[in-house]
């Protein structure tokens, strides 16, 4: 246990030795000795045989550049190449890494949503022939096109918005080939398209036809009629029935 203000000791500590360094000055002796004594019977060599030590000099330093060069090419070769998060990458040890395949499958091509011109209007529901004429509303660029119809629907059906800002009011009416659409069925519509819901377009859009007393009125109140021809044609042109 240490106390505030001391740094305890790490590492190990030694006792001074007086026999250790007389030991330690006598090998260090005995090593400049045997190198003085090696250097003089050199000397002595190169003045009798100065060809002789020359070339063992030449020798002797050409074993040791190629034991220099061994030594740094078995390094390079057995180094290992880094393992861990923390080694850094050399130039060596970086391997080029190979070209990647494509790892997005080619997709067939995506298939497309029913065309409208090919759907079936008059073996839709109600409702579903709403949505139709809603969708195909979307379709030409309405801002907005929402179904609703119903109870209390007051003659409107679908509601949207067209691409310049125009109120559209549409009244549907899925009818079959023997059901007409009557003056009664416009009459009810036109004293609620512009009065009640503020139409700046008012159209009525069935899958059958219109009676000639029908087209009257709406020719005199200025409603939009699209008979099931009218329709189809809308549906597969794409041309808006409000831009005509």
């Amino acid at each position: 246990m240490t106390t505030a203000g001391r740094r305890p000791h790490s590492g190990r500590t030694y006792a001074f030795s007086l026999r250790r360094l007389s030991l330690c000055f006598g090998l260090i002796a005995l090593v400049l000795l045997a190198a003085g004594t090696a250097l003089k019977a050199g000397v002595r060599a190169a003045d009798d045989h100065p060809v002789a030590a020359v070339a063992l000099g030449l020798l002797a330093l050409a074993a040791a550049v190629l034991v220099r060069r061994r030594r740094v090419r078995v390094a390079r070769t057995s180094a290992p190449g880094p393992s861990a998060p923390g080694d850094v990458l050399t130039p060596d040890a970086i391997v080029p890494a190979a070209p990647a395949e494509e790892s997005l499958a080619v997709e067939g091509p995506l298939e497309a949503e029913e065309p409208l011109a090919e759907v079936g209007f008059e073996a839709m529901s109600a409702e579903e022939f709403e949505q139709a004429v809603a969708d195909l509303c979307r379709r030409d660029g309405c801002r907005t096109a929402e179904v609703v119809g119903g109870a209390g629907d007051l003659g409107a059906d679908v509601l949207a918005v067209t691409p310049d800002g125009q109120r559209l009011v549409i009244q549907c009416k899925r009818y079959d080939a023997a059901h007409k659409v009557g003056s009664q069925d416009l009459q009810r519509f036109g004293g609620t398209c512009f009065a009640v819901h503020d139409a700046h377009i008012a159209a009525v859009v069935t899958t059958s036809e219109f009676t000639e007393p029908a087209l009257e009125y709406a020719a005199q109140c200025g409603i939009l009629c699209l008979d099931g021809q009218a329709l189809a044609t809308w549906a597969s042109t794409g041309s808006a029935p409000w831009t005509e």
